[in-house]
């Protein structure tokens, strides 16, 4: 969970990098920023659950399950190398 924690917070930082706080109400800025991320978050995960209620319950969740995992692995392996390339070119 650390390793991922790290990866998360990196691409946050890179995306609030992007914005143009200004220095008045920084803190209050950010912390609304990360609450929003959270609730959004929250929201996602809620649909997914749902979703993958249903799913599991499908005959044919087993076959399909790897390879649902295996492509959001390589979706998130490009993320992070876009994120990576993104950091270190800019």
């Amino acid at each position: 969970m650390l390793i991922f924690g790290f990866f998360h917070g990196f691409g946050l930082a890179t995306k609030l990098q992007e914005f143009t706080l200004s220095q008045d109400g920084l803190v209050p800025n950010i912390l609304a920023f990360n609450v929003g991320v959270e609730l959004g978050q929250l929201l996602a995960l809620a649909a997914i659950l749902i979703v993958m209620g249903f799913w599991r319950r499908s005959g044919a969740f087993w076959h399909q399950a790897f390879a649902a995992n295996a492509v959001l692995m390589a979706a998130g392996f490009v993320l992070m190398g876009h994120q990576m390339t993104s950091y270190f070119t800019l």
